[in-house]
């Protein structure tokens, strides 16, 4: 889902850049990709080309929702900025409590927030 502000998916900022530089980077107008109903923008080509040929590697699980919350069964907004690498997938999360938490038992509640992504709006994927 677009962001209210921005426009764009995940406020503006590279999916890509997560993995590559560790941290979350502005993208830019000039690399923009759609997928899943959403601009998606991008650092560089590169980024770019690599999300287009595997988005659903980039892209954060849940679509963007808060990973925490789903376990018990409820959507909130995720935050670019807190959040985790969890199984090989972009997980957000409301809050570094909740980030904290979810990490600490995270087999079992990746599982439990599969399980209730979709009822709630925030299928496993954008």
């Amino acid at each position: 889902m677009p962001d209210a502000i921005t426009g764009y998916a995940i406020g503006g900022h590279d999916p890509v850049s997560y993995f590559v530089d560790g941290f979350p980077r502005k993208g830019s107008r000039e690399f923009e990709f759609t997928w899943g109903g959403a601009e998606w923008i991008f650092v560089n080509e590169g980024n770019m080309a690599a999300f287009a040929r595997d988005p659903e590697a980039y892209a954060p699980r849940y679509g963007g929702c808060g990973g925490y919350a789903l376990t018990d069964g409820f959507a909130s907004a995720g935050s670019p900025f807190i959040y985790a690498v969890v199984d090989g997938r972009l997980v957000f999360f409301h809050t570094v409590v909740n980030r904290f938490l979810f990490l600490s038992n995270a087999t079992v509640l990746l599982l439990e927030a599969e399980a209730h992504a979709d009822k709630v709006g925030c299928g496993p994927d954008m």
